[in-house]
This record gives C-alpha cells, structure tokens and sequence, in this order.
C-alpha cells in the first residue's frame, strides 16, 4: 500500500502558500505553485521535522541525507510537467507497524519508505459542461508518501493498516488523518496467487480515501483477478479506479514502471543534510504512541488488552479517558471501572447517535464524578446509568443531581432489613428452595432492588439475603 498523508503544517513544501482547506480556487497559489518561469523551490524545514517525527513513529531508519528528484510526467494539474518527489534516497528508511485484528492476531507489516514530494493540483470536471477548470490550491502541498512492503494478506488486514497508521499520524500530529478532506488518500496494489506460488501481477487502485472502501475495493479487485485466472487469462498490469456504486474496478490507465517517469536529481535543490542531534532531539520530544499507551494501560491499571486498545485507538478517546483517570478518587480501584463506562456507555452512546467524541454531552468531568460518586458507595451501578442518561440529556454536575433528585443509594442496614424480611415472608416456597439451589439467591437480590427503586446497596442486600436464608458466604 501506499499511503498519501498531508504533512500538518501551515505553509507547502517548498512555497510559503497556505495549506487550508476549503479556500476559493486558486486562492492559494504562489508563483512557485503556478511553475512560473525562474520560480525556484525553497524547501520548509517544519515539513522536513514533521516527516522525520514520523519515521521516528515508524519506528524506521531516518536517513541523514536524501535527494529530492524530479519525477516527470504530463497532467494538466501538475504545472512544472513534473513533480519533486524522492526516489533512490528518501529521508526514511525501513520501519514498522504492528496491526491488531479483531481475532486478537497481531501482523507486523514492514514500510519500504517515506518519502517527502508535492502534491498536484485538481481538476473540476462540473463547472462546465465542455471544459475542466483547474485549482492549483493543492499544488505543491507537502505529502509523506509511506510505501509499505507486501505483508498485507486480505482486506481485514488492509483495513487494519490504514486505521493503525492513521492513528499514529494523529498521535504524532504529522498529520490529520481526515480522509473526508483528501488529507490521507491510499493507493492500493492487489495481487493473487495460488498456494506456494509467489505473488502474480499486481493492479494498482488510486486515490482511496476511505477505510470502508479500501475493504471493499480489494476483495472485489481480487475476485476479479481470480475469475481471469481461473479462466485462462493473464493479469496486465495497470491502474485501475473504484466505484463504489456499481461495485467494481475499472481500468484508468496502463501502469507506469520507474524508468517511465525519467527520474533525475532536482537541479534546483541541494541534499537535504542533517546531523544526528537533530534527530535525537526530535525523537527525545514524540508524544506517547498508541501501542506504548497500551502497554502502560495494561500494565499500571490491569485492563484488558481489548479494552486498552479500544481506548487508545484514536489520541481524541485516550485524551478522554486520562482525563477521567485523572479525576478519580481511587485511581487504582475505579481504572477499569472508568473504562468499562468509557467504553461501554459513552461510546456505545455516542456510537448510537453518530456522534463524536469531541462533541459528547457528557464530558471527561462528569462522568469521572459519575465513577467516583458509584466508587464511593454514594450510588449504585444502576443508579448510575440513570445519572449518566440524566447528564446526558439535561447536563448538569453529578454531585449536586444526586442531591437535587434523592438518587443516593440506601446501605442502611435497618431499612434493608425491612425489605428483605417482607420479602421473605411473602415467598417461604422460594426462600426454602435457597437453600438447596444457591443460585436462586439472584431473584430475591432483583426483587429487593426492584423494591428499594434501585437504591439498595447490592452488596449489603447480598449479605442480609445470605444470612437469613442460611446461604455460606
């Protein structure tokens, strides 16, 4: 695969034209993005930083010197008639990502490189209905074009890729990961063979710039491949394109080979040079990555490798739940209880209204109040998914609706106790069956929470429940 990711930063490689998006065409365009005539290339050293912090994430070699070559082709987007990219030096070498799949398998897929080039501008093919325009916003955006080795196996493992990458990319803040916007695009290179064969011919689909997509582009790209075969037929090479209305992949273009591109050193730029202090200063400054926050989650607050990777997935849910970590009155006791809640209820929450994390109606606070007010024994499980419903919809701080709304749970014992002993007395079939089945305990502890309105402390109802109904402990 190779992956298109926007580098974050406010300038372009080698311009000091904006990068935001969403301007009016050709709005942000300098005399360097048009290709004007004795326009020279000056490169932007936070592009050069950003790309080394993420090889660093990669966990890859960063080569202290490289070359930006051109690399030459004609499309009436790409003013120059070529684009600066990096060929036989690129500024990092072979790393690694570990993906998690949802058996619970990890694959390690290697990275070939990263590369630093520009981007070319876009055509729009709606605003006439005889010619294309052209928007060169885009041209000269600085892209990390990352090309990992052919370690990918199906589309579950392609999906996984693309979704572990992005993550780190976000973690680092390299770049933002927002696949709506183009800001990380994929090429994908599909090929089948038959058991112990080696690869076949591959096909290259372009410009995926969806996760769900990806999926669906390569196993259709594979049946594809496979119905030729099968068939007698031979595998051309070429670049194909996905549409995901009709299902399918269609030939775009014969696929270009190196040699085709004539690449050559850009005569306009020099090596890029730098020393190993940079890059160990660089590397003393990266931020916690998902799968070292993973461990820690594991390791310091006894959580399950599923529950741990779900939280660290995306930096915004990590962030979230550190902040209800750091909240907590028992950090120790009530970690895994936080996640449970982080994951199971607001997630789930958000999950069912579409919405994300960064606009959740119940922030980090409230629903750390919520742990610690059920840690505490002020309310009950239950009685906390009623609060967290009531947060929900009305806001409002915990504490004081607790108060407000009478939801403090009951333990005193002398209250219980009335509730137990009428319930006992009104069911002597059930209570006498106890004793020889235990696990008939459960209706007797749902009837005295039923009756109590869920404000019963379980484990004091429990404990009365056992002792007069001469259950062991």
């Amino acid at each position: 695969m190779e992956i298109h990711a926007q580098v974050t930063s406010r300038a372009k490689l080698f311009s000091g034209a904006s990068t935001a998006f969403g301007g009016e065409p050709n709005s942000h365009v300098s005399l360097v993005d048009a290709a004007m005539p004795g326009m020279l290339p000056v490169i932007n050293a936070e592009c050069v930083r950003q790309a080394v912090r993420t090889g660093l994430g990669l966990k890859a070699r960063i080569n202290l010197t490289s070359v930006f070559d051109r690399k030459n082709y004609f499309y009436p987007d790409l003013p120059q008639g070529y684009q600066i990219s990096q060929y036989k030096s690129p500024i990092v070498g072979e790393g690694e990502v570990v993906v998690e799949l949802d058996s619970g398998e990890s694959v390690t897929v290697g990275i070939e490189r990263l590369h630093l080039e520009q981007d070319a501008g876009k055509l729009l093919h709606d605003q006439s209905a005889t010619m294309s325009h052209v928007d060169l916003n885009r041209s000269g955006v600085a892209l990390m074009e990352i090309v990992s080795r052919p370690d990918i196996r199906d589309a579950e493992q392609a999906k996984a890729y693309v979704a572990k990458l992005r993550s780190i990319l976000r973690y680092l803040g390299t770049c933002d990961g927002d696949m709506a916007k183009g800001n990380l695009r994929a090429d994908v290179n599909v090929s089948v063979r038959r058991p112990g064969e080696p690869l076949g011919t591959r096909c290259e689909i372009k410009n995926m710039n969806s996760i769900s997509f990806i999926g669906q582009a390569i196993e259709i790209e594979a049946r594809r491949q496979i119905r030729i075969l099968e068939d007698g037929g031979r595998i051309d090479q070429e670049t194909l394109l996905f549409d995901p209305d009709k299902g399918e992949t269609r030939p775009m273009r014969s696929k270009e080979e190196a040699h085709d591109y004539r690449y050559f050193p850009d005569p306009d730029l020099l090596p890029l040079v730098f020393s190993q202090d940079f890059v160990d200063a660089l590397r003393a400054d990266l931020p916690e990555l998902p799968d070292q926050k993973k461990a820690r989650f594991i390791a310091e607050l006894a959580l399950s490798p599923y529950d741990a990777g779900v939280l660290v997935a995306e930096r915004e849910s990590a962030d979230f739940y550190e902040t209800v970590l750091g909240r907590l009155a028992d950090r120790g006791r009530d970690g895994k209880m936080a996640a449970n809640w982080v994951i199971n209820e607001l997630f789930g929450r958000l999950n069912k209204e579409g919405l994300d994390i960064a606009v959740s109606p119940v922030s980090a606070v409230q629903l750390a109040d919520i742990v610690n007010l059920i840690g505490e024994g002020t309310i009950s499980g239950k009685i906390g998914k009623d609060l967290f419903e009531l947060v929900w919809q009305e806001g409002g701080e915990p504490r004081e609706l607790v108060e407000s709304r009478g939801m403090k749970q009951v333990s005193d014992l002398g209250a219980i106790e009335k509730v137990v002993d009428d319930i006992i007395a009104a069911n002597p079939d059930k209570a006498a069956q106890v004793k020889a089945k235990p696990q008939a305990l459960g209706w007797f502890v749902g009837q005295v929470m039923k009756s109590s309105g869920g404000k019963a402390n379980p484990q004091v109802v429990n404990d009365l429940l056992k002792a007069r109904l001469g259950v062991a402990p």
